[in-house]
């Protein structure tokens, strides 16, 4: 099978969206599978190859005021011309947004099946940033590119009910894998844990990137929690507001690999305060290191946390009900550890291959289904306008 990847954001970024792409492409190419990947330039730093795979470029600019976010700009002729070379079998498009719309334009225009992967919650960021008056707009553009999909997978259950009210069809789920060797309980350092804590405190942490769509500030309510020593693995544009708002917390940076597993492993308990995620890989690896989680009652972490048996859900803002859950498990060593043994147990099969088999089966799926006269509405009309507009 020939496969194109378009991608919103690709190394050198760390997110879920690089993650899981790498991942895919690792399983292709281990199946003899040929991959195209096509993503945002970054100033020069993105790998030319992943493997036996090519990676084609396209110009970016820096969000503002978060530098590392590549948004990707240009006509939609330059992806046409890739894909027409390549000639994949199917067109994957991984988060797709602003580099994603001109891929499934072009991909519709040379009738190849596209299966879109809906992985970020752009209208949700957006509001976050305080672009609320936004929303509506960047909503009708998820429905014009998943109307242009021949199949658009999600990750969760609440990310379904959230698309098909927005009108998107042909949906089906593809959750995400974890690598349940590297996320384990056995990586826990106790060198580690006396270097964060010499105190010898608890350690709840946060995961994830410092950034106002993570809603890490939610963690000031955890600030005089006896007893408790907040750690904040990530980095992101918020980080030097936060370091000054908890003045007594751990920062550690970003950190990968093995050296994120150990930290991982070595809290007591991981808290994620978003309220926008549409799977949360970090509440999938906390679990799969027998770790319990605290976390909002929103998104993904709905389907991923088993209340009262792996974590606690709190419902969204209600934080007084996160310091209650936190104490209530960093206070009952017993009880923490039985969390954090069905924490384990509830994603230790979640394996990365039988995930990726599964898309696999999507791709295949949307070959079988592909027809361009099942477009929808907003679709043909979109890709009839971009036919005659020039450049196109």
């Amino acid at each position: 099978m020939k496969v194109a990847i378009i991608t919103e954001s690709f190394l050198p970024q760390t997110n879920g969206v690089v993650h899981t792409v790498l991942r895919v492409v690792e399983h292709l190419q281990s199946r003899g599978d040929e991959v195209l990947v096509i993503a945002p330039d970054a100033r020069g730093t993105v790998p030319a190859t992943i493997g036996s795979s090519r990676v084609v470029t396209v110009p970016a600019w820096s969000f503002p005021g978060y530098a590392d976010v590549r948004v990707a700009t240009g006509r939609v002729a330059p992806i046409r011309a890739v894909l027409r070379d390549f000639a994949p079998d199917v067109v994957h498009l991984a988060s797709p947004f602003a580099l994603g719309w001109r891929g499934a334009i072009a991909a519709r225009s040379l009738d190849l099946p596209i299966v879109a992967v809906y992985q970020t919650d752009v209208p949700g960021y957006a509001c976050r940033y305080g672009l609320k008056a936004t929303a509506a707009l960047l909503w009708r553009r998820v429905r014009d590119i998943h109307g242009l999909a021949t199949l658009t997978l999600v990750p969760s259950t609440a990310t379904q009910r959230e698309l098909e009210d927005q009108g998107v069809r042909r949906i089906r789920m593809w959750r995400r894998g974890v690598d349940s060797e590297r996320f384990a309980p056995e990586h826990r350092s106790h060198a580690w844990r006396r270097s964060v804590s010499p105190a010898g405190e608890q350690l709840v942490g946060f995961v994830g990137r410092l950034a106002p769509e993570k809603q890490a500030h939610d963690l000031l309510a955890l600030r005089d929690v006896p007893g408790v020593k907040l750690v904040i693995i990530g980095d992101g544009p918020e980080r030097d507001r936060l370091q000054k708002l908890l003045p007594h917390a751990h920062f550690t940076g970003m950190l990968h690999g093995d050296e994120l597993a150990r930290a991982m492993a070595s809290l007591d308990v991981v808290v994620n305060t978003s309220e926008t995620e549409t799977f949360c890989q970090v509440v999938q690896e906390a679990l799969a290191s027998g770790v319990p989680v605290v976390a909002s009652a929103a998104g993904g972490p709905l389907d991923l946390v088993d209340h009262s048996r792996t974590g606690w859900l709190y419902a969204p803002g209600d934080l007084d009900s996160m310091v209650r859950h936190v104490k209530d498990l960093t206070g009952d060593e017993s009880k923490r550890a039985a969390f954090g043994r069905a924490a384990r147990r509830s994603v230790v099969l979640r394996g990365w291959r039988p995930v990726c088999s599964e898309l696999v089966g999507h791709y295949a799926t949307a070959v079988e289904q592909h027809d361009p006269s099942g477009l929808d509405t907003i679709g043909l009309r979109h890709l009839g306008a971009r036919r005659t507009t020039r450049g196109a």
